[in-house]
């Protein structure tokens, strides 16, 4: 039995495609050209390789070479797609193959260009706030770029972020130097200004926004107390200079640290700490010799001196008969005049009598001539002498009177130098109509009872003479 044999179907016709809508297809980055020539595969393969480029554009950021190699990959799609579009194939369904890829690939190429042009203004604002020292501005520009600026300008986008980082490690910098100068505290400033210099070498290019931060630092050192402004400037001096834009600080000691030093110093006076006092003074002097504030701080440093002085001879007190000092504050001493004096005497037991050296006599140190150094009691020239009858034995006998004795010697304040050398001797009242004895004999020698007439008149000259 035969069959008919059916009819063969006729091949498909094969028409050239549209190459300029391939290629501005590929353009896209889509794999809409490999559409237009039914070559899904081809479609589904480039696109997801350029979704990987672009993911890795947007956060990795790999370097200038990686754009590049997306430019060639680029161009190596429209090329692509140009190429397959010169083989006649089969026909697609699609319609207007060239208006659908122009729909497509000039938004994306729009899109593109934007992020671009937005790209280079961000960088331009973040280079001007970068050479104009302006954190504020420079953040204000970086918070604007997102994933889409990484994949079109990465570059760019990386120096956003490296300006963004030089920032938030300049404001934790700010703080630990603002903490550390109120303490005032060097190891605070020691970090701090490394810090300062580890972003001018880590961050290359930010000196600018370094320096604005010391220059917060700096200008904000002459509202401290005058002893804490001191400390800092005395840190500041003695920091090695490190060649870059932390050196200036030193710029600003001539200004500063003479005005600390004298307003330490004369803080320093009125607390009587005169040692600190003496040498914040001296400092002054020594490093900033000629300054307007010379003659305040030789003012503030006389002062410190002589309270270093009274010092030394209030620690000595009654030592200060066998190891003389000055006070350079003191009066000279007058001969002839009334010259007031710290008395130290050294046998307690005749405090009744040296007391009543007349109070106009005596001062305390600050306003004193001389230490008056009385010694030990003896007996001085005898004044007269009477006899009496003992009651229990009835024997007589006679008593001499003499006038008290003290060796005297007096030391000018101003120079500890001695200016008297001599023996008081104190007359008074002798011969009382009865004796009383505490012994196991009467005494044969007794001194006067002097008045407080008879002590002045002792005294006198050793005060007014």
């Amino acid at each position: 039995m035969y069959y008919p044999m059916p009819e063969p179907r006729p091949e498909p016709e094969l028409v050239q495609p549209d190459r300029l809508a391939v290629a501005i297809g590929n353009a896209s980055l889509l794999g809409v050209g490999y559409l237009l020539l039914g070559r899904q595969a081809w479609a589904a393969v480039t696109t997801l390789i350029t979704v990987v480029l672009v993911v890795l554009l947007g956060t990795v950021t790999p370097g200038a070479w990686f754009e590049v190699l997306f430019m060639v990959w680029w161009v190596a799609l429209i090329a692509h797609g140009w190429h397959l579009a010169g083989t006649p194939a089969r026909p697609t369904a699609v319609r207007w193959p060239k208006a659908i890829a122009l729909m497509i690939t000039v938004p994306v190429l729009v899109g593109v260009g934007f992020l671009q042009f937005d790209a280079t203004d961000i960088d331009d604002e973040i280079t001007e706030a970068r050479d104009s020292g302006d954190c504020g501005k420079a953040q204000s520009a970086v918070d604007r770029i997102w994933f889409g600026h990484h994949v079109v300008d990465g570059p760019v986008a990386a120096r956003g972020e490296r300006t963004a980082e030089a920032c938030a490690r300049l404001r934790e910098t700010g703080k630990t130097l603002a903490v550390a100068s109120a303490k005032p505290d060097p190891a605070g400033l020691r970090s701090a200004y490394h810090e300062l210099g580890a972003v001018l070498t880590d961050l290359p290019g930010h000196d600018r926004m370094v320096g604005s931060v010391l220059d917060g630092f700096l200008a904000g050192l002459p509202g401290h107390e005058p002893c804490d402004t001191a400390a800092l400037t005395d840190w500041i001096r003695q920091r090695q200079a490190s060649d870059n834009v932390l050196d200036r600080s030193a710029d600003v000691l001539p200004r500063l640290a003479p005005a600390a030093l004298v307003g330490c110093g004369d803080k320093l006076n009125e607390g009587r700490s005169w040692q600190e006092a003496h040498a914040r003074f001296q400092q002054m002097l020594d490093q900033y010799p000629g300054h307007e504030l010379t003659a305040k701080a030789q003012e503030g440093l006389k002062k410190a001196r002589q309270g270093l002085e009274l010092q030394h001879i209030y620690a000595l007190n009654d030592a200060y008969c066998q190891k003389p000092a000055i006070y350079s504050g003191a009066a000279p001493y007058a001969k002839g005049a009334t010259n007031r004096a710290v008395v130290y005497h050294a046998d307690k037991y005749d405090d009744m009598y040296l007391k009543k050296v007349p109070a106009e006599w005596r001062a305390d140190l600050t306003q004193a001539v001389m230490i008056v150094c009385i010694g030990g009691r003896t007996s001085g020239a005898p004044i007269r002498s009477c006899p009496y009858r003992g009651e229990s034995d009835g024997r007589v006998r006679t008593v001499t009177f003499s006038k008290m004795a003290f060796p005297v010697k007096a030391y000018e304040l101003r120079t500890g130098n001695v200016v008297i050398d001599t023996k008081v001797e104190i007359g008074g009242a002798v011969c009382p109509p009865r004796l009383s004895s505490f012994g196991g004999n009467d005494p044969l020698r007794m001194v006067a009872e002097p008045s407080d007439a008879d002590i002045r008149a002792a005294f006198a000259p050793v005060f007014t003479g």
